[in-house]
């Protein structure tokens, strides 16, 4: 695909995702000065049939994260493009009646880029301590979000968080 007047050679997936990625690489590579990009990937509210519905998802998430990452490095923006995955909710940890869990208090994030320090963060979930069915969170979400404003945008998080959250490691 074409950016500015680049092209590229990264193959992006065939899609609604992978078009996403594809223009979200464009606004990246142009000259705009974009400070975010929102790519959605809608589907995970698996009620029923989640096997099969989140094995197609998670496919289409990791093709198109390789994608973004490859396009990223071919325009030289890897290693100053963060990406993080958020969702607004999680599942439960015990399978419904209809082969598939409902909304749920916990949930995994993805921090992905040439700066990040890879790693887990948190503890990994236990599924014999429960709360009220829920996975128990080790990390508030706001710790993401803070992270990212101070250590990646040098900005105070407090204001808009409400509240002062410890930062992660990831940055």
């Amino acid at each position: 695909g074409l950016v500015g007047k680049q092209v590229l050679r990264t193959e992006f997936p065939t899609g609604q995702f992978g078009n996403a990625i594809k223009t979200a690489s464009q606004v990246i590579g142009g000259k705009a000065g974009v400070a975010v990009v929102r790519v959605t990937l809608n589907g995970f509210d698996t009620h029923n049939g989640q096997l099969g519905t989140q094995q197609r998802l998670f496919k289409e998430l990791a093709e198109g994260l390789v994608a973004f990452k490859a396009a990223l490095q071919e325009m030289g923006h890897w290693d100053s493009t963060l990406i993080m995955t958020y969702a607004e909710f999680g599942r439960r940890a015990q399978e419904n009646g209809s082969m598939g869990t409902d909304h749920g208090t916990a949930n995994a994030h993805l921090v992905m880029g040439g700066k990040v320090k890879g790693g887990l963060h948190g503890q990994a979930p236990s599924l014999t301590h429960l709360e009220g069915g829920n996975l128990v969170h080790t990390v508030d979400f706001r710790s993401m979000y803070a992270t990212v404003m101070e250590k990646w945008w040098g900005v105070n998080s407090s204001s808009v968080l409400n509240g002062k959250f410890g930062t992660l490691d990831f940055v």
